[in-house]
């Protein structure tokens, strides 16, 4: 049966996923996850019925939040949808590319494989930042740029005038995606201003985060109408279940918009305990991170992640040599993750 797939899907690796991964133990710090356990009470009843595509109350809470119109904005089976989405509505197969920038997030380039579109890339340059010059000069066919920021796994800020560069390249060309899975851990530093002024700019969300429901699977889009009504035309009939739709308006309302500010204030205060502790060790080069995770250089990355993981701490190995990425747990985790490392370096 293998043989009979898509030669594509046959040679395609899977994205391994912190859960695909495994592990077993009492702190996990691997998939950025939020260390708070919120309680809500879904929706039980009309599950009889399919949901509407777009729940017209949950856009108009999402857009209310992004400072958007609620024309320009799309939810979706979290924000690895949306990648999906726009690959297949932008992307003719043979033909088209997208453009990414690592080490970066895997699912841009998962996502193009699987539908047998080429993958460009150009590498953050030294400081992980956009190499303009090369990206121009890759140009050709490319239909979608996906940058990150905060970049997964390294945790920087893209320059503001760079994205805006590269949107000024791209007129007329190719949709620069800003992938904001993590913005809400620092929200001045959003491109969402940026829609009025490029209908090139599309934006992805997430509730995984910083709303702590990563289990929803619950994204957004954020773009011009136009290109919000292309997606439209691609996306499944019943995208959203009605339980997802109820639960992800309780954590919009004023109340969980709150709740979600306060934890967001904890994790920040968190990352700059954990940051600062790790940074006071010998050797070990903590690089500034804006979401809830922190990129750690170590002298023997591998050694110290097997140990780790071995003692039932499961972290993320990275694409940067010697890369451990980091999680922001509770404050008790990042005490546990200190006094573990601390140790190992004695």
């Amino acid at each position: 049966m293998e043989k009979l797939a898509r030669k594509q899907v046959q040679q395609l690796t899977p994205y391994l996923s912190a859960r695909r991964i495994g592990g077993s133990g009492d702190v996990w710090l691997n998939a950025n996850e939020s260390p708070f356990d919120n309680s809500y009470q879904g929706a039980v009843s009309s599950l009889n019925r399919y949901s509407e595509c777009q729940p017209k109350a949950l856009i108009e809470a999402y857009a209310s939040y992004a400072g958007v119109k609620p024309e320009q904005t799309l939810t979706s089976r979290g924000a690895d949808e949306g990648i999906e989405l726009l690959v297949r509505a932008y992307c003719e197969p043979g033909d088209d590319a997208i453009l990414y920038c690592p080490p970066t997030y895997g699912m841009y380039a998962i996502s193009a494989e699987t539908f047998g579109v080429e993958r460009k890339t150009v590498p953050l340059t030294a400081e992980w930042q956009l190499d303009l010059t090369s990206i121009e000069a890759k140009l050709d066919n490319v239909k979608l740029v996906f940058v990150c920021s905060p970049n997964n796994p390294t945790g920087n800020l893209i320059r503001r005038e760079d994205i805006i560069a590269l949107l000024e390249m791209t007129k007329d060309r190719a949709i620069v995606v800003m992938d904001e899975a993590y913005i809400d851990f620092c929200p001045e530093a959003s491109t969402v201003d940026l829609l009025e002024q490029y209908d090139n700019l599309a934006i992805l969300r997430t509730m995984s985060k910083a709303f702590a429901l990563a289990g929803l699977r619950c994204g957004y889009t954020l773009a011009s109408a136009e290109i919000i009504n292309v997606l439209l035309k691609v996306i499944a009939p019943y995208p959203v279940p009605i339980p997802v739709a109820d639960i992800a308006l309780q954590a919009l309302s004023e109340q969980g918009l709150a709740r979600a500010a306060e934890q967001v204030a904890t994790l920040n205060q968190n990352r700059t305990y954990l940051g600062e502790a790790l940074a006071a060790i010998d050797g070990l080069r903590v690089c500034e991170g804006w979401g809830n995770y922190l990129l750690v250089i170590f002298p023997n990355g591998d050694e110290l992640f097997k140990a780790a993981w071995d003692s039932g701490m499961i972290l993320r190995n990275s694409p940067v040599e010697n890369g451990v990425r980091i999680s922001i747990g509770d404050r008790t985790e990042c005490e546990k993750v200190v006094d573990f490392i601390e140790k190992f370096y004695l």
